[in-house]
């Protein structure tokens, strides 16, 4: 496993309307690209062909700078509030500040409600040369609560958040911090909660921070996640390595002054507080193998410093905050603990020392893992469960698998499988692929509805199999000496772009686009704004986004070019009266001879507070329709889907209809967006 930090989840509502702030310059275009599916829309400082555009880049700024940006914005929050017509309780908190090389800024907050943190409050605003350019909203719902005295007490929400921590195995859990109210915002209509933190240690010996949200009115449970972020990788040494370590007189210690300050220590087998530094009279640590402590500690410390440099000079990125401080490293924890982890609270990573204590968990990918789940929960925030966790874990084996070719060691080279070398299975198999994550007998090769219900170390699947297939393409093919042949879920080809591009395209979705409650058509569209910014919306790199997402099962393809198709598209709300009549969203197919393909392709994009409402059918021009999707008991939210419908029967041109109809109460939503694709 490999998991991120103390973040909260929430509903999968797509983030695609500007939340009432109007777009101009390239924002406007990129989203009237991402909206219509087609790339014909050209910023107005279209870059190179082949070349990212140095503009749209972040600008590599000092710590004291950033935190000169961080202290501009903080200063500017009301005003920046009343601009964003937040009500009268809302408060906003700077949480980060990225400023562009053309000096645009992207500024993530938090939000607070009469003083209350808001669980899914968080947003992002774009501004250039003083304007709002766009806005991007955890959840789009008006903050306000009836009443913010609770009916349950604190005792009693302590209580039924230490027997869900026991129902998961945790049979000593305590609470660790006692219930705090927080405002609730991830899903549905925002609520007054507790948010109570479970300690003590899961049932495989990794620490434990369950976090249980209750509502305050009812003592419902509303939602739980994993604080601690756990990680299994690779365990194969990586050689001979330069350490950058400090000399105080005679004594050497593992603590890398060009890095923060990094420090590497050992718990010598306990499962807390800081352990004892690594230090010694000489300044060669370990000999290769596990009969030294400091093998590990050497190995740890080497894998700090490469995903610092990695972070550094592929994107600018000065250490895990972006402040130039650098987090700090424990190497064997515990007994024969089998698997790593990051933690918030302590803002370090930590490593067992496997089976039997003979492969200690501190590779290469494992080092990038780990401190990469650092870098989400200072940027995006992205909540630990359901598509938004899934993208989380995705991001970590993403930023880890670039760490590992990044380093170029002959001993570990870089490769596109996760924990290769630690032999977990006790069969020589990697634990995870991405080219077809599936081969682990548990990952999602493409999305579906309920991938959001897996666990988010196989519900990354979708996210890692598009990295693959955006940076090298699908077929066959050998990398390294390593044999992949990746799928493509609709059978059509995509031609990778390179993995240093699709890096950059992930990393700026991932630090400006991307908010805690980002789900699979969110990170599409984020993916798309930020090729367009880098690249360019006519070139091969934004088609090449839409079309790896496509053969994920997420959006349509690009159209025109080998595999391509012809999309028409309706991009106009239309909204879903609760337990209503059906409503339609027509489009006007022209231009094309004979009949509809048989794989018609209807890409539906519905946000909803519970899909399982929703009764979804696609109406020919003779009139006939074709069942895309049934009610039925699914209390997730959202459609975002591409059906295979045969329509050969029918004429391809005339007018289409997406007939879509709430057959239960109390929840509501709207069209978003259709499209057909013809091939």
């Amino acid at each position: 496993m490999l998991s991120s930090s103390s973040r909260r989840h929430t509903s999968h509502t797509a983030h695609r309307r500007a939340a009432g702030v109007a777009l101009a310059g390239v924002a406007a275009l990129i989203a009237t690209a991402v909206q219509s599916g087609a790339a014909s829309a050209v910023p107005a400082q279209a870059p190179h062909a082949d070349r990212i555009n140095p503009a749209h880049t972040a600008a590599k700024l000092t710590p004291s700078q950033r935190a000169e940006l961080v202290r501009d914005a903080d200063g500017a929050t009301a005003r920046t509030a009343k601009d964003l017509g937040l009500g009268a309780q809302e408060k906003l908190v700077v949480k980060d500040v990225v400023k562009d090389a053309d000096g645009a800024l992207h500024t993530r907050y938090e939000r607070t409600y009469a003083g209350l943190p808001v669980l899914g409050g968080d947003l992002v605003v774009d501004t250039a040369q003083g304007r709002t350019q766009h806005v991007r909203k955890a959840t789009n719902a008006t903050l306000k609560v009836s009443s913010l005295t609770p009916a349950v007490s604190t005792a009693a929400a302590d209580r039924q958040a230490v027997r869900r921590a026991q129902a998961l195995g945790d049979a000593k859990a305590t609470v660790d911090h006692s219930s705090r109210k927080v405002i609730w915002a991830a899903s549905g209509a925002p609520v007054l909660a507790y948010e109570t933190v479970i300690g003590g240690f899961q049932d495989d010996g990794t620490p434990n921070q369950l976090h249980v949200v209750t509502d305050a009115r009812t003592g419902k449970e509303l939602f739980r996640f994993q604080g601690i972020e756990t990680g299994v990788g690779n365990t194969q040494y990586s050689g001979q390595v330069a350490l950058t370590t400090t000399q105080s007189g005679s004594t050497y210690t593992l603590t890398d002054g060009a890095r923060g300050g990094h420090k590497t220590y050992n718990l010598s087998g306990g499962t807390s507080g800081t352990g004892t530094l690594f230090s010694q009279s000489n300044d060669t640590w370990g000999n290769g193998t596990t009969s030294n402590p400091a093998t590990a500690g050497a190995d740890a410390h080497y894998g700090a410093a490469v995903t610092w440099d990695f972070y550094k000079n592929t994107f600018g990125r000065s250490g895990i905050r972006n402040d130039g401080k650098a987090a700090y490293s424990r190497v064997h924890y515990g007994n024969a603990y089998v698997n790593a982890f990051w933690d918030d609270s302590c803002f370090c990573m930590t490593y067992g020392d496997g089976t039997n204590n003979s492969d200690p968990l501190t590779s290469l990918d494992v080092a990038g893992h780990e401190m990469s789940h650092g870098v989400t929960s200072n940027t995006a925030g992205l909540n630990y469960s359901g598509e938004s966790g899934g993208l989380n874990e995705a991001t970590s084996d993403i930023m880890g698998t670039g760490v590992e070719f990044y380093a170029n060691n002959s001993t570990d080279v870089g490769d596109y499988l996760i924990g290769e070398k630690i032999n977990i299975r006790g069969d020589g198999t990697p634990l995870r692929y991405m080219d077809k994550p599936s081969k682990d007998g548990n990952s999602a090769d493409s999305y579906s509805s309920g991938v959001g219900s897996k666990d988010v170390h196989y519900s990354s699947g979708v996210a890692n199999h598009f990295f693959y297939l955006l940076s090298e393409g699908s077929g066959a093919k050998t990398i390294n000496g390593v044999s992949y042949n990746s799928p493509t879920s609709d059978g059509l080809p995509v031609t990778g772009i390179g993995r240093d591009k699709a890096l950059q395209i992930w990393y700026r979705a991932l630090t400006t686009k991307f908010t805690s409650t980002t789900n699979y058509a969110s990170a599409r569209t984020g993916t798309l704004a930020a090729a367009g910014e880098l690249y360019g919306t006519s070139g091969a790199e934004y088609k090449a986004v839409q079309d790896a997402w496509a053969a994920v099962n997420v959006g349509a393809r690009s159209g025109g070019g080998s595999g391509g198709g012809t999309v028409f598209d309706n991009p106009a709300d239309v909204q879903i009266p609760d337990n209503g009549p059906a409503v339609t969203s027509s489009i006007t197919v022209s231009g094309r001879t004979g009949n509809a393909p048989s794989s018609l392709q209807v890409s539906v994009d519905i946000v909803h507070t519970w899909r399982g409402d929703l009764q979804i059918d696609l109406v020919d021009p003779n009139g006939k329709s074709y069942r895309l999707k049934s009610s039925g008991y699914d209390p997730n939210p959202d459609v975002h889907q591409t059906y295979t419908v045969n329509a050969s029967s029918a004429p391809a041109n005339g007018t289409w209809k997406l007939r879509v109809q709430d057959l239960g109460a109390q929840d509501t939503g709207y069209i978003d967006d259709w499209k057909l694709t013809f091939s």
